[in-house]
C-alpha cells in the first residue's frame, strides 16, 4: 500500500467533495494497519475512497488498536465527534487520480514532505477539483456561494471570500517544521518546503513544486519546479513551470544558486549558478559563451547549457547580448538568510 489516511472534508449540496483534510497521512503504511482498516470499513482492494459515518469510528478504532496502531486508533476515535463528512483513502498504487479525496491525499503527502515533487502521478487532477470559494466559513462551491452569502447575512454574519481557486493555501492543512512564510496565501497545498526555507511576502510556491531548504524565496516557484539546497530566488524573479510555457521540460534549480531580482529561467540550472538581476533566460535565447579571459568562444541556444554547473549568466550592458561564463566566485550565499534560530 502506497498511502493510507483518515480525513474530514466538505461536500456541496450534491454530495460532491470540495476539499479533504488529512490530519496524519501515512506513506508506505504497515500492511496490518491497512488490512484492519479495510476489514472494519468493508473497503475493496486497490485505490479506494471510502465514506464512513461517525458511528463507524469506534469499530474502526478498535480494529486499529487491536492491530497495534494506537495513533491511528486515537485519530479514528476523535473523528467520532465530527459533524462533517468522513473519508478513508486507500492508495494502493500510484496511478492518475480518480477522485478528489485521492488528489487531496497526494497534495498532503507533498506538503508533509513524505514525497518530493514529481514523485506522484497527478495526471488529470484539475478535472477532479471544483472551483471553490475559500471563505471565512470554509470551502463553498462557487455555484452555491450566493445562497450561502445571503444565509450568512440574514443570520447577521458577513461572509468573507479570501479567494476563488481549485487549491487552498497550504497552511490551512499543513505547517511543516522549520519554515517561515511571510504571506501564507501565496503557498498552495501541495507545495514542498524543506527545513530552513523562508518564503518572503512576495514569494510564491505552487503545488508539486518547492525548495529543499535552506533558502530564501522572494520570487515565484511555478508548478513542477524544485529549488535545490542553499539556493535563493530574488525579489520578483520567476521560474517557468510546465503550466506556464515550459512544456514537458522539467525546470529545476540546483544547489547554491542565485536568481537575481526580476530575473527568470526557462531552462534547468545546475549547481552554483548565478543569473543576473533582470535577465530572463528562455530555452531559445541566444547566448554568447566566454572563456576564462572573457573572450568570445561561440554562440549557442540556452537549452544547450541546461543543467550545467558553475555558470554566471549576464547581459552585456553595452551591446545587450546574453553572456555565459564560468562562475569562478561560486557565489558565497549569505548564511544569515538561511538562519532560522
Amino acid at each position: 500500500m502506497l498511502s493510507f489516511a483518515l480525513g474530514i472534508g466538505t461536500q456541496n449540496t450534491q454530495g460532491d467533495w470540495l476539499e479533504i483534510y488529512y490530519p496524519a497521512p501515512l506513506f508506505n503504511p504497515d500492511a496490518s494497519l491497512v488490512t484492519a482498516a479495510q476489514q472494519a470499513l468493508d473497503a475493496p482492494q486497490g485505490n479506494a475512497a471510502i465514506s464512513f459515518l461517525p458511528e463507524d469510528c469506534t469499530r474502526l478504532a478498535k480494529a486499529l488498536e487491536a492491530a497495534g496502531h494506537s495513533a491511528q486508533a486515537e485519530l479514528a476515535e476523535a473523528l467520532s465527534a465530527s459533524q462533517r463528512p468522513l473519508v478513508a483513502m486507500f492508495l494502493d498504487a500510484d496511478q492518475p487520480p480518480q477522485t478528489a479525496p485521492e488528489v487531496y491525499l497526494k497534495l498532503h503527502l507533498l506538503s508533509h514532505r513524505l514525497v518530493k515533487p514529481h514523485g506522484l502521478d497527478l495526471t488529470g487532477m484539475f478535472g477532479l477539483l471544483r472551483n471553490i470559494a475559500w471563505t471565512s466559513e470554509g470551502a463553498i462551491d462557487v455555484e452555491e456561494l450566493p445562497a450561502r452569502r445571503l444565509k450568512a447575512r440574514m443570520a447577521g454574519r458577513a461572509l468573507s471570500v479570501d479567494c476563488v481557486d481549485k487549491f487552498p493555501k497550504m497552511t490551512d492543512y499543513v505547517v511543516p517544521t522549520g519554515i517561515r512564510i511571510g504571506d501564507t496565501a501565496r503557498v498552495r497545498l501541495g507545495a514542498y518546503l524543506g527545513e530552513g526555507t523562508t518564503v518572503m511576502h512576495e514569494g510564491f510556491v505552487n503545488f508539486n513544486a518547492g525548495a529543499e531548504g535552506p533558502g530564501m524565496i522572494e520570487g515565484r516557484i511555478s508548478a513542477g519546479v524544485m529549488v535545490g539546497k542553499g539556493s535563493d530566488l530574488g525579489g520578483g524573479c520567476s521560474t517557468m513551470g510546465t503550466l506556464s510555457g515550459g512544456g514537458n521540460i522539467v525546470i529545476k534549480v540546483g544547489e547554491g544558486c542565485l536568481i537575481g531580482a526580476n530575473a527568470g529561467i526557462g531552462i534547468p540550472l545546475g549547481d552554483r549558478c548565478t543569473v543576473e538581476a533582470g535577465l530572463y533566460i528562455t530555452a531559445g535565447s541566444k547566448v554568447t559563451l566566454l572563456d576564462d579571459q572573457g573572450q568570445e568562444v561561440k554562440t549557442v541556444s540556452a537549452r544547450e547549457l541546461a543543467s550545467q554547473d558553475d555558470q554566471l549568466w549576464r547581459r552585456n550592458s553595452q551591446n545587450g547580448r546574453i553572456e555565459c561564463l564560468t562562475n569562478k566566485s561560486a557565489i558565497a550565499l549569505n548564511e544569515a538568510l538561511h538562519a532560522h534560530n
